[in-house]
């Protein structure tokens, strides 16, 4: 696999993830490094990401949602890579589920 191929990563990420800046940290990294989908607060505590665009970009993503805000604490992230769906054009802040 090449590091330019576009691909799809969902994301959850469990932790101390609400409640500070966790959002919006996502979507500044997602936004700097031109990736298309979305992040949203689930009913859970976790947060949720879905973002496309190429392997290289996706995986700089993975490492900051690996780290957080400094306010933010990681305790798992579970990965499903796919094929990009093309269907996003920006990175949003979804409503919570």
């Amino acid at each position: 696999m090449s590091g330019d191929e576009t691909v799809q990563l969902h994301a959850l990420v469990d932790g101390q993830v609400q409640g500070v800046g966790y959002r919006f940290f996502v979507k500044n990294a997602a936004d700097t490094l031109a990736l298309t989908g979305w992040v949203r607060n689930k009913w859970d505590g976790r947060v949720e990401v879905l973002a496309e665009g190429s392997r290289d970009a996706v995986e700089q993503l993975l490492q900051k949602l690996r780290r957080g805000p400094s306010s933010a604490f990681v305790s798992d992230i579970q990965l499903d890579w796919n094929p990009a769906s093309g269907a996003y054009t920006r990175f949003n802040i979804a409503p919570s589920e």
